[in-house]
């Protein structure tokens, strides 16, 4: 994997990309809130002699920092866009891990002609119908409430409350930990991705997914609402479900072999 960059009036966003044929489709893994690049390691590992590989450290993720707080959820997904065209990405299909989900689907709505495929893991419906109108309101208020908890506090539900394996435990711990020392880098980090998640729903627009697609949820996702959402997701659009038993909120790291397989699966059917 080659490490790049891409420059944004508000800061420089960092990926690595590893390239076999600009005709070849191209993975692209967005980790989600507070996550960096190294939550897709399984995948990509797995992944990388097959196809085009592309993953990012989000804007004031990981390498990504410092970076201005001034954006939403369509700047992140018009900059993907842009690093796509620097490296001459042509199919792309995003597999996005619960907030690269989101930006996943509001690529979806911006380009809908260049998606080639989309997988949401731990992830959920971006359309205003699906949440509540307090469920909005507490989105768009959840900084302070991360500067109340303690560090610790923060540490294990950020561990232990996303992953049930230990390889994912763990690796969410030394993620985390970017942030140790820094209670209030993170709390902004986190507080500002649910405040442009709130507005992209508070837009109401049709977020449609016209491209084919799988939503992977772990039988155990106990972050906000998930399972709730993926069901009713599910049971409207009727793309295709499938549960993760012993797997948490980051699913692709408690059973990678399995989420792996049912990537791969809707990948063969990109045309």
């Amino acid at each position: 994997m080659n490490e790049k960059t891409y420059e944004t009036p508000l800061g420089t966003i960092h990926y690595w990309v590893h390239m076999i044929a600009a005709e070849t489709v191209t993975l692209v893994f967005l980790p989600g809130l507070t996550a960096d690049h190294r939550l897709f390691d399984k995948q990509i590992q797995y992944f990388k002699n097959q196809y085009n590989i592309l993953v990012w450290d989000a804007p004031a993720h990981g390498l990504s920092w410092p970076f201005g707080f001034d954006f939403d959820l369509m700047d992140k997904a018009k900059w993907l866009n842009g690093i796509f065209e620097q490296e001459n990405i042509t199919r792309p299909v995003i597999i996005g891990q619960s907030m690269g989900g989101y930006v996943g689907q509001a690529y979806a709505e911006l380009y809908p002609e260049r998606l080639k495929g989309f997988v949401s893991v731990d992830s959920a419906p971006l359309q205003r119908k699906y949440v509540t109108g307090i469920e909005l309101w507490l989105l768009k208020r959840m900084e302070p409430v991360y500067l109340y908890y303690p560090w610790k506090a923060l540490l294990k539900s950020g561990t232990k409350g996303v992953a049930e394996s230990e390889y994912g435990r763990k690796l969410m711990y030394d993620i985390m930990m970017v942030y140790d020392g820094d209670k209030k880098r993170y709390s902004k980090v986190a507080g500002h991705g649910f405040k442009i998640l709130a507005n992209a729903m508070d837009m109401n627009l049709p977020y449609e997914i016209k491209c084919p697609a799988l939503l992977i949820c772990g039988e155990k996702d106990h972050a906000g609402s998930c399972i709730r959402y993926n069901k009713a997701w599910h049971r409207n659009t009727n793309i295709p479900l499938e549960w993760i038993k012993n797997a948490g909120h980051n699913s692709n790291t408690d059973e990678p072999e399995i989420v792996n397989r049912l990537i791969g699966e809707l990948v063969r059917k990109v045309r």
